[in-house]
């Protein structure tokens, strides 16, 4: 009698991350992938030299990403890009939750409250992935398009996920030898605890000019109904704009609104 037990869909290997289990070839095309997403149209020898790969390789991984739609090419200036299909292959992973969706309007009423960027990300191993944005109508404004990555320790959103994270997470982060993007950039693991600290007793993080001079960020996370935090949602500008008179201000119009998602996600808060 047959069996009536369904396979699962992957190999007992599944859970072995070593480097026996990689397919290196794909690993050399998800890496021209991540450069061609990374900033605008790049050319045949420049992703060459920046994946230290050879231009016949790199050449054919472009033109078979071209005939499935995931990469393209503007034949007046011989730049590549990020194709339409690729774009749809990454929605799926927004469509796997309905936070997005219900962050919106949120995010949308806090652009309107502060006059900043709002913005939502999630925590993707040492570094907080871009979710959505609601753009300010000003002129000089923070840009994180969806998919951006930016390190924990140096964003608003990083810190607000980190300061709800047990003690042993920041040390192990701390330890790793975060980069010092500019001279406010805290890599010191007490001032680090005594920032976070300093959130959690506000309700939100700040990040001050710590991954760019010029641009602040306000941030709080959001938690589910189990008090985890899940994402984390923000305000980002200019300095001239979020100045220190205005801090306290917005950064509690942020921290109500991750309240009010959190809420929205079952959490009691």
């Amino acid at each position: 009698m047959p069996s009536s037990h369904k396979p699962r869909g992957r190999p007992k290997s599944f859970h072995d991350k070593t480097e026996a289990t990689r397919i290196q070839a794909l690993d050399r095309a998800l890496d021209v992938l991540d450069q061609l997403a990374s900033g605008g149209g790049q050319t045949l020898s420049e992703l060459a030299a920046v994946l230290d790969q050879s231009p016949a390789t790199v050449y054919r991984i472009l033109t078979t990403f071209a005939a499935r739609g995931m990469a393209e090419t503007d034949p007046a200036d011989q730049t590549w890009h990020v194709g339409a299909n690729a774009f749809r292959t990454g929605s799926a992973f927004l469509r796997r939750s309905s936070l997005v969706e219900r962050a919106r309007p949120v995010m949308r009423r806090l652009m309107e409250e502060t006059g900043e960027t709002a913005n939502l990300g999630v925590e993707r191993g040492d570094q907080v992935l871009f979710l959505s944005q609601v753009e300010t109508h000003e002129t000089i404004r923070a840009f994180f398009p969806p998919g951006t990555l930016s390190p924990l320790h140096s964003s608003g959103i990083g810190k607000a996920l980190l300061s709800v994270a047990p003690a042993t997470r920041i040390d192990l982060l701390m330890t790793q030898n975060p980069e010092a993007f500019t001279p406010n950039t805290i890599t010191d693991a007490a001032a680090m605890h005594a920032n976070l600290t300093e959130a959690r007793a506000r309700g939100f993080a700040h990040d001050d000019e710590e991954r760019t001079i010029g641009m602040r960020c306000l941030a709080a996370p959001i938690l589910n109904l189990h008090g985890e935090a899940v994402a984390g949602i923000s305000v980002s500008g200019p300095t001239h704009r979020l100045t220190n008179a205005h801090i306290t201000d917005i950064g509690t119009k942020v921290a109500e609104a991750a309240k009010d998602l959190s809420r929205a996600l079952g959490a009691a808060v």
